[in-house]
C-alpha cells in the first residue's frame, strides 16, 4: 500500500460540505465528526456516501456496495472499524464478508493515521 498524505487534523479541515456530527444521543463525538471529514479525501467510490456508527468503543463505516462483489443488490456493507488500542493508538480493521468477521490489519499511531490508510486503500481491502 503507498501511504497517502495524512489528513488535517482539523474537523474542518477538508473544506466543503459539512455533515452533522455523530455521538450518543445528544453528545457531539469529535472522532466521529473528523472520521466524516477525512473520508471526503478518499480515493475510491467518492460519489459513495458512507455512513458512521459506532462499534464497541470505536467507530465502523458502512457503505453502499456500489461495485456489487459482495450485495448484489448494492445494499450497505461494512468496510471498516476504528479501534482504539491505547495511547493514542487505533487498530484499523477490514471486513472479512466470506467469514462475516472483523480482520485487524494495521495499527496506527493516530487516528489520522488510521484513516488516510483507510481513504487511499490502492489494494482495495476496505472498498471491494
Amino acid at each position: 500500500m503507498t501511504p497517502a498524505r495524512a489528513p488535517s487534523s482539523r474537523p474542518g479541515g477538508g473544506g466543503g460540505r459539512r455533515r452533522p456530527p455523530v455521538g450518543h444521543g445528544n453528545v457531539f463525538s469529535l472522532e466521529a465528526a473528523r472520521i466524516l471529514v477525512w473520508l471526503e479525501m478518499r480515493a475510491r467510490y467518492r460519489y459513495v456516501k458512507p455512513r458512521l456508527e459506532r462499534e464497541g468503543t470505536g467507530w465502523k463505516i458502512v457503505s453502499p456496495n456500489c461495485s456489487r462483489n459482495v450485495d448484489p443488490t448494492g445494499g450497505e456493507i461494512d468496510i471498516a472499524w476504528f479501534e482504539p488500542a491505547g495511547a493514542g493508538r487505533w487498530l484499523l480493521h477490514a471486513r472479512d464478508h466470506v467469514e462475516g468477521r472483523w480482520r485487524a490489519v494495521v495499527g496506527a499511531e493516530s487516528l489520522a493515521a488510521a484513516v488516510s490508510i483507510l481513504c487511499a486503500d490502492d489494494d482495495r481491502v476496505y472498498w471491494p
